[in-house]
């Protein structure tokens, strides 16, 4: 077996430890690190100064970086939260994205830029929901109308999209009837194992164990969350189903088993650690090395699909928040379709299935995640802008602040 060289590993590490260090330096720069990350991927990888090339080593972790990724996009959801009266918008307003979307996908196959328009709708109908809900929490807009809109919309449009790629476009081939009948037994597979592990929640013995366990050496509900994103991991490759698929369910049913999180509150954090210290970082500058930025520079034409994919991410997404307008005044509104718009690790996914099934071109796939920083880059800081207290005075002349307030309330 031939030795397995460390050297580009080390490059990806240096640049996962100096993003983030940079950004602290400049704490008005409000750049998410992903960003970075992706840029210097471009900048370092073959397209670029070509000091970083994706090996083994690089690979490997960089596909244990996409299943951590969706594993903590799967944590974020909360079901009890989503029953609320912002399901109802959230799923009418991704019925009115994947509308948009076809639409947006048969306008750019008519120009020759995809050949499939229903994976371009899907590419574009998702929201980084990590992302809004770490911007949400900063502009102290979580718990309030926008915050409730946007996670709802977030979460169905990242579910619904994850499941989307994968039933149609998985690169694990077969027809699409029969990846939907896997589908369904994947489903009940996934829904025996949740109650499994709800029942085996339930004995003392078992929570005693897992307690004493789950500091130290042991770190046992670390070991037991990774080997059950694993597990779901293959048996969604295993049905002909992408393993996204399944790292993303065993981040859902981690959230739902785990609701009292009183006696070990720090697990989240420990999974957090693992992923956004190393995993995760090395898939995204992994994405950015494998970007054929070059190709996209060179043709005028392929680099006009930039603004163009951005723009759609915005009409795709940002319009579907016009159904709040009964519940939230116009700035909230336009901040929550901003924040709606917001995509980029979705969109490299997207981009490395398009490519892996031949139905998108490299220059497409560097175009839509060009879009995607962009919309990184802007619509968070502008939705910001939005959502910052605006100053009104009351009747006796003093000053209070109006955050997100519904229009029936001014």
């Amino acid at each position: 077996m031939p030795p397995v060289g460390f050297t580009n590993l080390l490059i990806v590490t240096v640049v996962a430890l100096l993003a983030p260090l940079l950004l602290g330096f400049a704490p008005r720069l409000r750049l998410p690190a992903v960003v970075l990350e992706i840029v210097a991927g471009v900048v370092l990888g073959p397209g670029g100064l070509g000091w970083l090339k994706v090996d083994l080593a690089v690979q490997v972790v960089a596909v244990l970086g996409l299943a951590f990724l969706l594993l903590l996009a799967g944590l974020e959801i909360d079901l009890v939260a989503l029953r609320g009266r912002w399901l109802g918008p959230a799923v009418a307003g991704y019925a009115l994205t994947l509308t948009l979307g076809v639409a947006v996908g048969f306008g750019a196959r008519a120009a020759g830029w995809v050949d499939s328009a229903l994976l371009l709708a899907i590419a574009l109908s998702a929201t980084s929901l990590g992302l809004v809900v770490a911007v949400l929490k900063d502009a102290g807009a979580l718990t309030g109308d926008v915050g409730q809109a946007v996670v709802a919309a977030a979460t169905v449009a990242d579910f619904a999209a994850i499941v989307l790629l994968s039933l149609l476009f998985s690169a694990d081939g077969g027809g699409t009837g029969e990846r939907v009948a896997l589908f369904a037994v994947f489903v009940v597979a996934v829904a025996a194992i949740a109650a499994a592990a709800l029942t085996a929640r339930r004995s003392m013995r078992l929570g005693d164990v897992l307690e004493r366990l789950q500091d130290g050496t042991a770190e046992i509900r670390v070991r037991g969350a990774v080997l059950l994103m694993m597990g779901f991991v293959l048996l969604a490759q295993h049905v002909g189903l992408e393993s996204i698929l399944g790292a993303f369910l065993a981040g859902a049913v981690i959230s739902a088993v785990d609701r009292d999180a009183a006696s070990h509150p720090h697990f989240r954090v420990k999974l957090e650690a693992l992923g956004y210290g190393f995993l995760i970082p090395v898939f995204f500058v992994a994405s950015g090395a494998r970007l054929d930025v070059s190709a996209l520079l060179d043709e005028p034409s392929a680099l006009a699909q930039v603004p163009v994919y951005l723009a759609a991410l915005l009409v795709v997404r940002g319009v579907p928040a016009l159904l709040y307008r009964r519940r939230m005044a116009t700035r909230p509104v336009a901040a929550a379709g901003l924040l709606q718009a917001t995509s980029l690790p979705f969109l490299v996914t997207a981009a490395e299935i398009g490519t892996a099934t031949d139905r998108m071109s490299e220059v497409t796939a560097t175009a839509l995640v060009c879009a995607g920083l962009a919309s990184v880059l802007i619509f968070p800081t502008t939705a910001t802008g939005l959502l910052a207290p605006m100053k009104i005075t009351d009747g006796a002349g003093t000053d209070r602040a109006e955050l997100g307030v519904s229009r029936l309330s001014r």
